[in-house]
């Protein structure tokens, strides 16, 4: 153990461990990652019975989950920056103590304002560790083993969804609802010891002064763009707060567009989408995280909704689903290495996007089986989107552009994301206004739903269709 008495550069380290270290430094950042993963998708169970506690509505509570959105979105933004500035092991490691923080903090909240600035602070600590995965990959990993590595550093991601739902359902049930802050701690501590003694001393290279005002037209970008869509929910299109919102979007993307042209080191550099593939996949991983969260949101709401099922048998139906997804993952993972990561995009976007079909065309007449047949399938499309999308986005960008250009795929998948869920949600009590509170109105909005869903990946193939394959 002489070697870990200080901490001991990249070089240093591989040639104590030979060619596995690198998959030791992914394992690692996965294991974070999935910290903040689950942060993300064991807050919604909470929600009922925050209501209760603070004798809030839920529109109030959603300030909760939308803080926490918003602002791990936004701190992706200058995740680049950081790996640059500080390096890798001081940047994943303070993300993580600030997770554990803010976890620890929402756990004694005792107001609903403290319990809001808990999530906000955790959801910074997740946005920085979001990006930081794909980072690692494209630099430590060679072309033609990038799809596994992309497959293993997902795949524990994609479980945590899965299994969040339950164990946090059950640590509700058992100590409260202040225990679901808790449920990444144990995987973030693990991180931070594993980083600790593997993670590398940071390089000493020259870095550009931060850009702050490129963040904040970008953060007020951001923000309009989700308050608008959200607007659009309780005020309608006319309002004045949803017309200020869509004003303070366009003038805040045009001063940043003017901004970004005089800086050469603005925090998200134009000529990054001088690349066709990668403009085009950026847009395909927005459609893709709406498809995402939106489906998410849907099919569960549908099932307890429309059909009746309780949340338990709702979330047992839907088992099937993430298991096809666990296993498809390390598959299309090493497809990805022998194919072209494009055209499995290609076939996985359409399968996703067909799985919806049978919700279209009988929402209303669906049976069990096929229920857990079209998830299933649509699980399956979506386990090979996963591995090959950045890979075939990256592929043409430059070394020094990779911290960047992964930055803006994982920052346009996760505001595709927060748009998806608030526009079905729009989208939904719309058609549901316009087709009636009976029976058959219900199926038929959620019907129109699921069309909606299916459009948006026919929009996604159609961009990805452009995109070019790497040369091998």
């Amino acid at each position: 153990m002489r070697l870990f008495r200080r901490v001991h550069s990249y070089d240093a380290l591989t040639q104590h461990y030979g060619e596995q270290y690198k998959w030791m430094v992914l394992c690692i950042i996965g294991l974070g990652t999935i910290a903040g993963v689950l942060c993300t998708s064991s807050f919604n169970v909470a929600v009922p019975a925050l209501t209760r506690t603070f004798h809030l509505g839920q529109d109030h509570v959603q300030w909760a989950m939308t803080a926490f959105l918003a602002a791990m979105t936004i701190a992706m933004l200058p995740a680049a920056w950081l790996l640059e500035r500080f390096g890798l092991r001081r940047v994943f490691m303070a993300a993580l103590w600030l997770l554990i923080a803010a976890s620890v903090a929402g756990f004694y909240s005792h107001t609903f304002v403290h319990v809001v600035i808990a999530r906000l602070v955790q959801g910074l600590a997740a946005g920085v560790l979001q990006p930081l995965g794909i980072m690692a990959l494209m630099r430590l990993f060679p072309p033609n083993i990038q799809g596994r590595a992309s497959g293993i550093l997902i795949v524990g991601i994609a479980f945590t969804p899965a299994i969040a739902p339950s164990i946090s359902g059950w640590m509700l049930d058992q100590f409260g609802w202040q225990a679901i802050f808790l449920l990444g701690v144990p995987f973030a501590f693990l991180a931070l010891i594993a980083a600790r003694i593997w993670l590398p001393a940071p390089r000493k290279r020259e870095v550009q002064p931060f850009d702050w005002s490129g963040l904040g037209w970008l953060s007020a970008a951001s923000i309009g763009l989700i308050e608008f869509v959200s607007s659009l929910h309780h005020s309608g299109l006319i309002a004045l707060w949803t017309l200020g919102y869509a004003t303070l979007l366009v003038v805040s993307m045009a001063c940043y567009i003017r901004h970004a042209r005089r800086l050469p080191h603005a925090i998200i550099q134009l000529h990054l989408f001088s690349k066709p593939t990668f403009s085009r996949g950026t847009f395909v991983a927005f459609a893709y995280g709406f498809g995402l969260f939106a489906s998410t949101y849907l099919i569960p709401v549908f099932l307890q909704t429309a059909l009746s099922f309780s949340a338990t048998d709702a979330g047992l139906l839907l088992l099937p689903s993430g298991i096809a997804l666990v296993l498809t993952i390390p598959f299309a993972g090493q497809m990805a290495d022998k194919l072209s990561p494009r055209r499995i995009t290609l076939a996985g976007l359409s399968i996703f996007g067909a799985s919806f079909l049978v919700f279209v065309v009988a929402a209303d007449t669906v049976q069990y089986w096929e229920i857990v047949a079209a998830t299933l399938v649509g699980r399956i499309g979506l386990g090979m989107i996963l591995p090959a999308l950045n890979l075939a986005t990256l592929h043409e960008m430059e070394p020094q552009d990779l911290g960047q250009s992964s930055v803006v795929v994982s920052y346009a998948r996760q505001l595709g994301g927060v748009v998806g869920v608030t526009m079905m949600a729009v989208f939904l009590e719309w058609r549901q206004e316009m087709c009636g509170a009976t029976s058959a109105g219900t199926f038929q909005a959620y019907a129109q739903g699921f069309l909606l869903l299916s459009v948006v990946f026919v929009l996604a193939i159609v961009v990805a269709i452009g995109m070019k394959d790497a040369r091998r």
